[in-house]
């Protein structure tokens, strides 16, 4: 796949966990989560690229056997990136909607920051860990890890990368401007704590499932 057309699906990728993020802002409670697999299940099945659904399976070594870093990092940002993009589209739609989207983001980043960005990484690992499972098994064209994982981690609180950049650029813009530092910080550190969740198995087990 060329880099601009790994662009362009996560993109799309973005748009599809916006989407489902809308849904669970709309109900904000177990519907809502469970509503959300939506967006996974769709990523899975038209294989769009997904940050946390990439970040466990890229190849950290060459045709000969060396370790390199360069590329497939490369490769993850671009996916954040286009993921980002995506969720910044629905983010701004999500603004014309008369239900109390905006409002409820900004609960759910408020309880984030609350929690201060070390532990806001180290609860994001659970995410990752979670998210490597379902795609794996999802893969496999098994997907009820992926509809019952995408609850638990909701209900767990375990931040997810590419839904919480919905979340934040739902939030009313005066709020992100005030706590943009403390945002950010955040935000860098649930994406390392996802990569080390969705690497667990390679990092303990030496392979995924």
């Amino acid at each position: 796949m060329s880099k601009f057309v790994m662009f362009k699906a996560a993109i799309m990728a973005g748009i599809t966990i916006g989407i489902a993020g809308w849904g669970y802002l709309a109900t904000y409670s177990i519907i809502g989560a469970v509503l959300f697999a939506f967006g996974l299940l769709t990523v899975v099945s038209y294989k769009m690229k997904l940050y946390t659904g990439t970040a466990g399976f890229v190849e950290f070594k060459d045709k000969n056997n060396k370790i390199q870093f360069k590329e497939p990092l490369t490769e993850l940002f671009i996916v954040l990136g286009g993921n980002i993009i995506g969720c910044l589209l629905v983010g701004l739609l999500a603004r014309l909607s008369p239900l109390e989207l905006t409002a409820t983001a900004q609960k759910i980043l408020e309880g984030r920051l609350s929690v201060g960005p070390i532990n806001g990484g180290l609860l994001a690992i659970g995410c990752g860990f979670i998210m490597t499972t379902a795609v794996t098994f999802a893969r496999k064209g098994q997907n009820l890890p992926l509809l019952f994982g995408v609850p638990l981690f909701i209900m767990c609180g375990f931040p997810h990368c590419v839904a919480d950049a919905f979340y934040y650029l739902t939030v009313p813009f005066d709020y992100i401007q005030n706590n943009i530092t403390d945002v950010l910080v955040f935000y860098i550190s649930i994406v390392f704590g996802n990569f080390i969740g969705c690497n667990l198995y390679r990092f303990v087990m030496k392979s995924n499932p």
